[in-house]
């Protein structure tokens, strides 16, 4: 099948069991060439990879267009439709993700670090890949692309299992993706898209400990929450982006007003979109009237606590539930705080580790936010849409990690890697 041909789904009726267990045991094979693959032999596959993807853009688009339409009939909602969709400028920038991550060092093999032992072996910590990735993810095709060539590089091997609405466009661009690592010498199974929609393929996938390594959901709370409530494997997770940003008291409103703009109206649906604006009631009542209203401007429903309300009276009252709402849309939830440590508080209980901001002029706060704020993405003076592996110079993200272990916050290569301990020794015995 040449690329300019429709790509094909597997028939429902397929044995789903089987198809798992087949896909599991060519991905696991295929793991064992790539890890002991040259970083030149990588890179080579990473770079025909971002060509292909540039060259065949057409392709790729009009199969996304066939996955648009059917969106579009089911009544899917625009925020979850612009995470579908690829432009000609959104497509450039998958392939320059890959460019950056072949341009990345190639982590495994590295020695991170060794010491001497009085009996004179030399013990050191190798990188290793981890083996087999399984990625369970929705609506968004670029993770196709972003997450193959991670994998790759860092010498995995990767099953990706897109949902129904972008079938078409996942197997589009894992089939460019596939042909690239067959014309460079390396093993295409390395990296297995899975042809079928049906749901269950899911639940066969997450027993089959043997051969998958570590699972990443990325979605919806409800899509992560079912994946590790049904996995064997070990899941990395990250349930919602329930971002903020405080603007403090010595904020210059200029910056803070481009900032806010920024994390909430650049793409609100995606998960560093900011949810939540909490300002300093010392400045509440001449920033807010200017915040919101240039947020209204852009169409942000905005949604207020009382002392808000009492500021700017025609905004909606807030509930309970909102503080800890993802809205993915344009919606606000805008709080007055008292100070910084009631700023903290509220993303302590209301947050969900993912990224918060602070926008001041003061040293000395911005460190206490720094230090304090229990999230995996910390920024001073800055957007939360900057929490992005692409963004950060990890070439591309695998997903964003809300849980400790073993990674937290974006992950690029080296986050796909474990460490072995490597031992030198001349004879040594145990006494």
């Amino acid at each position: 099948m040449s690329k300019t041909e429709p790509v094909e789904t597997i028939k429902e009726t397929t044995d789903i069991k089987e198809l798992a267990l087949s896909i599991a045991q060519k991905a696991k094979e295929a793991s064992r060439l790539l890890a002991i693959a040259s970083p030149h032999l990588k890179n080579q596959a990473l770079l025909s990879m971002a060509d292909g993807i540039v060259s065949e853009s057409e392709f790729i688009v009009g199969e996304n267009r066939k996955d648009i339409e059917d969106a579009l009939r089911k009544g899917i909602s625009g925020a979850f439709v612009d995470r579908l969709t690829l432009t000609d400028s959104r497509i450039k920038l998958m392939a320059e993700g890959i460019r950056q991550v072949a341009a990345l060092n190639d982590p495994v093999g590295e020695i991170v670090k060794m010491w001497k032992r009085p009996n004179g072996l030399l013990v050191g910590k190798m990188r290793i890949p981890l083996g087999v990735i399984g990625i369970i993810y929705e609506s968004r095709p670029n993770v196709t692309a972003d997450a193959s060539a991670l994998c790759i590089k860092a010498g995995n091997g990767v099953i990706l299992r897109g949902g129904s609405e972008a079938i078409r466009t996942n197997l589009a661009i894992g089939k460019i993706l596939k042909d690239a690592l067959r014309q460079n010498g390396l093993p295409e199974d390395a990296i297995q898209i899975v042809p079928i929609a049906d749901r269950s393929f899911v639940l066969e996938m997450l027993k089959l400990e043997e051969y998958i390594d570590l699972i990443i959901p990325r979605g919806g709370e409800g899509l992560i929450r079912f994946v590790s409530e049904n996995s064997r494997i070990p899941v990395l997770k990250h349930y919602k982006g329930v971002c903020h940003v405080f603007v403090d008291e010595s904020a210059d409103f200029e910056m803070a007003e481009k900032i806010c703009i920024n994390a909430k109206v650049q793409r609100p649906g995606v998960c560093n979109a900011m949810e939540t604006l909490l300002v300093h009631e010392n400045i509440a009542s001449e920033f807010l009237p200017l915040i919101v209203r240039k947020l209204e401007e852009r169409g942000v429903e905005i949604r207020g606590c009382k002392r808000t309300k009492r500021i700017v009276p025609h905004v909606k009252e807030a509930t309970e539930e909102d503080w800890y709402t993802e809205y993915l849309d344009l919606i606000l939830s805008v709080k007055v705080v008292k100070d910084i440590e009631e700023a903290i508080e509220h993303i302590e209980r209301y947050g969900s580790k993912h990224t918060e901001a602070i926008v001041t002029q003061n040293y000395r706060n911005a460190q206490v936010f720094v230090n304090s704020v229990n999230s995996s993405t910390v920024l001073v003076n800055a957007s939360t849409r900057f929490s992005d592996g692409f963004e950060l110079g990890l070439g591309a993200e695998i997903g964003i990690s809300t849980s400790k272990l073993h990674a937290f916050g974006p992950m690029g290569v080296e986050e796909l890697t474990t460490t072995k301990f490597v031992i030198y020794g001349n004879g040594q015995i145990r006494i």
